[in-house]
């Protein structure tokens, strides 16, 4: 008989509460799917309507509906909908949104002292909308439906990107081009921002289907399949030297981490072939330039008086948003371009604009984004359910967000989408498991004195 362990790192199908229903609802795109999302609460749909404005830019496709701020809009009708329900489920604890909340003291601090102050007073929505955004996902979003709807809908606008992005670059002759490949307008864009929205993407669409593939045939297996592939065809497409070195520790980490074997090994080396064979001269020459050519001698320029300004003013840096006009100002010699960027490393973006107090905050909430997975994985072990697809959501959110992580030592991305977003989720998903734990409890009669790890909010 199977242990515990061993079924918990089995990719068979899910052992959970209600196997039929997940087995009905990953059949999205049928009525089941529209009828369970249109059957939720009206702050939610507003929510996920915000996302898909957000990820895919509809009114930035069609014209006519470019004509209202969608995204705003969308945000406040969820905070609407959420201030007048009546009733609102608890939500796990797991100290967030106070840390966030410290960080936009540390913002606030930093701008009073900033070496030119209305750089950053002018750049706050920057960071204090995140809050909101976060606020209302993981107040909102409470149960494993509600998780799994939020998964598919950032999914499937990811998978547009991906789709996008692999015929692209299959169009042009997997050819090598300055510009990369280009995201929709907005956050994801700029080549280097696109690629690692494919980065996360890859992690989060990969765990997908290690938790599904048992369970779906026919089209839906291959479309599942078919999203990790296309992000990572979308990555080596993007030409970003830095999303591709993160590819290759996220392949490393999925499939030779941990359990060497004939098998790993030989899949890591024919996709490692294969991926190298694709690349095309242009892109080759480029790593082996790195340290040597312009734009890495100007990263490295960034870098190095970045970390002057960090200890040079240790509490709270330069100012949020002042590393552009301090760097121009006292590092005119340092500048190869004429005009200075963002420090393309987010410690050091973080540490020359914040000093180490407000690094010291950044580094607890990327602590927390991999911490709290870890305890919903936890958690749902020790209910019995190791074959959970939350499971390998735990693993997969992971690590989409070490390859944000990874990438963001070249790209200035602190204030993108990509931890907030991840950190809402992972939220959600700890909300999910408390939410399943209380079902099973209620189901079991088992009335524990147990104080349940929850916040209970109040209701409106």
């Amino acid at each position: 008989m199977a242990t515990k362990l061993e079924k918990s790192n089995s990719l068979g199908p899910t052992s959970s509460v209600d196997n039929k229903y997940r087995d009905d609802f990953f059949r999205f795109g049928s009525s089941k799917f529209w009828a369970d999302l249109w059957s939720q609460n009206f702050a939610f749909l507003m929510i996920c309507a915000y996302l898909l404005f957000e990820y895919m830019r509809p009114q930035s496709i069609i014209p006519g509906l470019d004509i209202l701020p969608w995204m705003q809009i969308f945000l406040l009708l969820s905070a609407a909908g959420y201030a007048m329900q009546k009733e609102r489920e608890p939500v796990a604890r797991n100290y967030v949104l106070f840390w966030l909340l410290l960080f936009l003291a540390v913002i606030l601090l930093s701008g009073f002292t900033a070496f030119i102050p209305e750089y950053s007073w002018r750049s706050l929505d920057a960071y204090y909308l995140w809050i909101l955004i976060f606020f209302l996902i993981t107040r909102i979003a409470t149960t494993e439906k509600q998780l799994m709807l939020l998964i598919l809908i950032i999914c499937l606008a990811s998978f547009k990107m991906s789709a996008y992005g692999a015929k692209a670059w299959t169009m042009r002759g997997f050819s090598f081009t300055s510009w990369g490949l280009k995201g929709p307008p907005g956050f994801f864009e700029n080549s280097g921002e696109f690629a690692v929205q494919m980065l996360v993407f890859f992690g989060i669409s990969m765990y997908l289907f290690f938790a599904f593939r048992h369970r779906i045939s026919g089209w839906r297996y291959w479309f599942l399949l078919a999203a990790p592939i296309t992000a990572g065809m979308s990555v080596m497409g993007a030409s970003s030297r830095g999303s591709q070195i993160a590819l290759a520790g996220l392949l490393y980490l999925i499939f030779l981490h941990g359990k060497i074997s004939i098998r790993a090994v030989l899949l890591s080396a024919i996709i490692g072939y294969t991926a190298f064979s694709f690349l095309p001269e242009e892109q080759l020459a480029r790593f082996q330039e790195i340290g040597e050519d312009k734009t890495s001698q100007q990263r490295m320029l960034y870098w190095e008086n970045g970390w002057e300004m960090m200890q040079e003013f240790p509490v709270l840096g330069v100012g949020y948003y002042n590393f552009i006009p301090y760097f121009e100002t006292y590092y005119p010699g340092d500048m190869l371009y004429p005009e200075a960027q963002l420090a393309h490393n987010i410690f050091v973006q973080v540490g020359a604009d914040l000093g180490f107090v407000g690094l010291f905050v950044y580094l607890v909430l990327i602590f927390l984004g991999f911490s709290i997975p870890r305890k919903a994985r936890r958690r749902l072990i020790e209910m019995g359910l190791e074959e959970d697809w939350r499971v390998y959501m735990s693993k997969g959110l992971a690590l989409g967000f070490l390859g944000f992580l990874i990438a963001g030592q070249f790209v200035s991305i602190v204030y993108y989408p990509f931890m907030y977003i991840h950190l809402a989720l992972v939220c959600v998903l700890l909300n999910s498991v408390e939410s399943t734990r209380r079902e099973m409890e209620r189901a079991s009669g088992n009335h524990s004195e147990r104080v349940p790890a929850t916040e209970e909010l109040p209701v409106a």
